[in-house]
């Protein structure tokens, strides 16, 4: 049940600078589409010339992000580190919103859920016109049996953006959950069909 709170894919990230001093990944990535024969011809009248580009930093928080897909979150977290360790070190102006939500996501994936909870709740503070921490962190709470929580949580994020399909989808599971609850609870206290409803319920979250 826990697998169908799925990460979303995060906003645009925000003031995000080209500072790629060192190298982060240790496979070079697919050249941009009509980059390579570029590289080519430059190549051929220049051969000393350094065709190679650095990563952009959106390209860097999209490797990090299919490394997360892939199930390599703990590769994941080196990565990140290092790019954390890039930005501060360059002193890079404004925060990464897409590295940080990834970041969270990593931590998450890897077993560390209360450090990524940490994470979510400060996006949640920060930027709270964000849906997709709201959505993320309700997945949390789901895992810690918190279920009013993730419903606030949820909530939060659907007023963020109401079009939100993946949010939807998760508060109603969350509601069936509580439905679930709720009959089992009337069910222990003599309601007569009530376990019979909490059966159905159950079936149909199975």
């Amino acid at each position: 049940m826990l697998a169908l709170f799925a990460f979303a894919a995060p906003t645009q990230a925000i003031a995000q600078t080209g500072d790629t001093d060192e190298k982060l990944f240790n496979d070079e990535p697919a050249p941009e589409k009509g980059w390579q024969g570029l590289a080519n011809v430059l190549e051929a009248l220049s051969p000393g010339v350094d065709t190679s580009l650095p990563l952009t930093p959106s390209q860097i928080t999209d490797r990090i992000e299919q490394m997360i897909n892939q199930g390599k979150a703990q590769e994941a977290l080196v990565i990140i580190e290092k790019r954390e360790a890039q930005r501060a070190a360059s002193q890079s102006l404004g925060e990464d919103v897409q590295l940080t939500f990834l970041h969270a996501r990593a931590l998450a994936a890897t077993g560390r859920e209360n450090e990524a909870e940490q994470i979510y709740r400060e996006m949640t503070n920060t930027y709270p016109e964000l849906p997709e921490p709201w959505n993320n962190l309700a997945s949390i709470y789901i895992k810690q049996k918190q279920l009013d929580r993730a419903h606030d949580a949820l909530t939060m994020a659907l007023s963020a953006f109401p079009e939100y399909a993946l949010a939807r989808y998760n508060l109603g599971q969350v509601q069936l959950m509580q439905a679930y609850e709720s009959f089992t609870q009337a069910g222990q206290s003599g309601i007569a069909d009530a376990t019979q409803k909490a059966q159905e319920v159950q079936n149909i979250l199975d």
